[in-house]
């Protein structure tokens, strides 16, 4: 049961705007004191807490254990009171720069895999480059080993884009598992990038 309280549950704000990420532990609380509700992804229905509680688990479905009953867990809710995103900030870190730069080498554009893709201090460790968001890109290996302890400029090579602090999207969210139904919710833009690491 812990693993699957521990299983993530998309957040939406009152608009239906992905806003977080948080356990289905946090969720269930979050309905259960009246602050959220559960979305049912294939109607869009909401559910208070006693009506959610009242649903049978389909086959398939993950649940918990309760000792009357066994209960559905939620894959997205809706805030009832919160209407803005957050400021929250996304930790710099090897597998969030790689959302950001979608799996995308930052000088030629190629997508040869994770395992072919490093991470490129923009201006060289050597000359005081820092790992921060606004200095490291994704590069594949061939260009990464072309552009060598160099600046792009020193090396003749361009940026597809400046490297920036990406704001907060589903996307960042530190769990490792997606529910197909948060696609109904997340731009395709941010869905159809693989969580990798």
């Amino acid at each position: 049961m812990t693993r699957t309280l521990q299983r993530p549950a998309l957040i939406l704000n009152r608009n239906w705007q992905p806003v977080n990420v948080a356990t289905v532990a946090r969720a269930l609380v979050l309905v259960w004191n009246e602050a959220a509700r559960v979305v049912d992804p294939e109607t869009y229905q909401l559910y208070t807490w006693a009506d959610w509680s009242r649903i049978a688990p389909r086959d398939g479905d993950a649940f918990i254990r309760a000792v009357r009953r066994r209960l559905r867990v939620p894959e997205v809710i809706v805030l009832a009171e919160y209407d803005r995103l957050p400021d929250a900030a996304v930790s710099f870190s090897r597998r969030n720069v790689f959302k950001r730069d979608h799996w995308t080498c930052q000088y030629c554009g190629a997508q040869p895999g994770g395992g072919e893709l490093t991470i490129d201090h923009v201006t060289p460790r050597a000359k005081g480059g820092a790992s921060s968001w606004t200095n490291c890109v994704l590069a594949c290996i061939a260009c990464n080993h072309r552009k060598a302890d160099r600046t792009p400029r020193e090396a003749g090579m361009k940026l597809r884009k400046p490297p920036v602090r990406p704001t907060w999207k589903p996307l960042y969210a530190r769990h490792d598992v997606a529910s197909e139904s948060w696609s109904k919710f997340v731009s395709e833009t941010y869905w159809n990038v693989p969580l990798q690491s």
